[in-house]
């Protein structure tokens, strides 16, 4: 008997940036199984950015449910209206037993997911996930585009390769002809822990300003004030070298000027794995947490993370308040990096 072809597919995606960056391996692999096949993701709003510069996606549906949210109504409205796309398929990447109610009631025939919150029925395709055989979120991501007897051993992956827009245009700071540009991208939703200090940021961007360079500061609204710290600890003669964007962009114009960048200096977030996606040359420095589960995925990213005995403690703040993970991990330990990089 012919097995049917899978033309069109449903994702419910992940709601935190870097899960969705690595997502698009997902993609990228059921796209080599099936060049014609129709990827739709249904996510939260402030990832269609994201959706919108992989080339694997055919379109980005808007999650109205916000994370955490029962929603029980809500849900159901929506899956009674994806009933008319005749989906062949649906992969449900969050773990939660409500992330896979929306593909149930849209009666897509084929409902795939690891068990998760034992959610028999609701997945039809569940499958029981093995952690030791699949040790990164990438690997478990893309073992749900193969068949359940091949998804119990770690599967080959491409890398996240994210196409820029333009949508930076209007806010891209000039900069001098030939001028290179190093992108600092010091927050960190996860909890101070994971910020490397305000001060050390400040010294690695005097370093290269001093050469020459231009230096942009990006996240959010909520790391507008750890850009300003990071501007105190510089000489106001080198400020105009020094920008300080957090706050000031939405996602689209951060991800399309993180693609100018000729270097990428962050902690532990969603932005590096962005930049990671972009494949900019990134320095990604972690403390707390560990690359074990969720790395950049960039043959072009360096991780620093220091020997610490306590290290990884995968805390919010400190619990015994040093932070020496993060402090003593200093600005000329990166600075030596990136010259090496370009030295190559």
């Amino acid at each position: 008997m012919t097995q049917h072809k899978i033309d069109k597919i449903l994702i419910i995606g992940p709601s935190w940036v870097g899960d969705m960056v690595m997502a698009q391996s997902l993609f990228m692999a059921l796209r080599q199984n099936n060049p014609d096949v129709q990827i739709d993701v249904l996510a939260p709003d402030w990832s269609r950015p994201l959706l919108e510069r992989m080339p694997e996606v055919h379109q980005a549906i808007s999650m109205p449910v916000t994370h955490g949210m029962f929603a029980w109504k809500q849900r159901k409205a929506i899956g009674l209206k994806l009933r008319d796309e005749n989906y062949d398929r649906a992969i449900v990447l969050p773990n939660s037993w409500k992330s896979a109610l929306i593909p149930w009631f849209a009666r897509i025939p084929v409902r795939t997911g690891w068990l998760g919150e034992m959610r028999y029925g609701l997945l039809n395709d569940a499958r029981k996930l093995n952690k030791q055989a699949l040790p990164l979120m990438v690997q478990r991501f893309v073992a749900l585009a193969q068949p359940a007897v091949e998804a119990r051993k770690a599967p080959s992956y491409q890398k996240p390769h994210m196409i820029a827009g333009q949508s930076a245009t209007a806010i891209d700071p000039p900069r001098l002809k030939q001028q290179q540009r190093l992108i600092l991208c010091p927050g960190a939703e996860f909890g101070p822990a994971k910020q490397w200090p305000a001060a050390h940021y400040a010294d690695l961007a005097v370093d290269f300003i001093e050469m020459g360079w231009q230096v942009l500061i990006m996240g959010s609204k909520a790391d507008a004030s750890t850009g300003d710290e990071i501007c105190s600890h510089v000489d106001p003669a080198l400020r105009s070298s020094l920008i300080n964007l957090c706050g000031r962009t939405q996602l689209a114009e951060a991800i399309d000027l993180i693609d100018t960048a000729d270097v990428v200096v962050s902690n532990d977030s969603g932005l590096m794995h962005i930049a990671a996606a972009l494949q900019k040359p990134l320095i990604a420095i972690y403390g707390p947490t560990s690359t074990a589960f969720t790395p950049p995925l960039s043959e072009l990213a360096q991780i620093v993370q220091l020997p610490i005995e306590c290290s990884p403690c995968f805390k919010r703040e400190c619990p015994l308040g040093h932070h020496k993970c993060m402090k003593d991990i200093q600005a000329e330990t990166i600075t030596a990096k990136i010259k090496y990089h370009f030295a190559k």
